[in-house]
């Protein structure tokens, strides 16, 4: 469906023109959307079927932005790409912006410091609203425009319902870590560990939380917060 494939770049292109207008400065689009699907949309579809929860943000930074665009950039001659990024840069390292509900940092982990070095990240320093407050006073007409949220190819839709597009539902059990069945699912793929919301469990007590699946038994199993703890971890 057209939902599926959602991304508001046309509004989105507008915007960044009307911006470059007022302060004059050249504007140029350049095409990702082939390399896009292939290394963000593909690759994120691909790890939800090995069972995997995948980071899209961290690729896309990654492959993309600087990436093919870093690459485009420094090839038209830039000194350097600057980019919305909430986060900062001291001596080569990236460290946690300014404001803590908008950080980036954590989904720009694979920048390699030859990159990094020819970036710029002016707002790091700001918080969310300030940012707001100079846009306005600048006269950019997007100063108030609405926070973009998840995923941008998935738009108003939810994970799941995305999901359901691409992979096919799979009945199975719901099972507790005791041992007791407690409901149905309708694909493993579809959740993730930690998840508690939208589990079809009837039964009461809880919260429950998904604490493990199985891909080859199609089965989930959950449990209470503290199952969710373990003693060792894969890295």
């Amino acid at each position: 469906s057209p939902q599926a494939n959602f991304c508001p770049w046309k509004e989105d292109r507008e915007d960044a023109m009307r911006a470059a207008s007022v302060l004059s400065i050249p504007f140029k689009t350049w095409d990702f959307s082939k390399q896009y699907k292939k290394s963000v949309t593909d690759y994120m579809i691909r790890e939800y079927k090995a069972g995997r929860t995948p980071n899209p943000d961290v690729m896309c930074n990654k492959e993309i932005k600087f990436g093919l665009f870093f690459e485009k950039a420094m090839k038209e001659g830039a000194d350097y790409i600057a980019t919305g990024h909430y986060v900062k840069i001291k001596n080569g390292r990236l460290f946690i912006a300014k404001d803590k509900n908008k950080d980036q940092s954590y989904f720009l982990w694979t920048l390699k410091e030859n990159i990094v070095e020819k970036c710029l990240f002016p707002i790091g320093d700001y918080k969310k609203s300030e940012v707001r407050r100079i846009a306005k006073k600048f006269g950019l007409p997007n100063h108030a425009k609405k926070d973009s949220q998840g995923v941008c190819f998935i738009g108003p839709l939810d994970m799941k319902d995305f999901l359901q597009t691409k992979i096919k539902t799979k009945m199975g059990n719901i099972i507790h870590a005791d041992g007791r069945i407690v409901g149905q699912h309708d694909g493993v793929y579809y959740y993730t560990i930690g998840q508690r919301h939208g589990l079809n469990i009837g039964t009461g007590g809880g919260p429950y939380f998904v604490v493990r699946k199985d891909i080859n038994k199609n089965i989930i199993y959950v449990g209470e917060e503290k199952d969710l703890y373990g003693k060792q971890a894969k890295v």
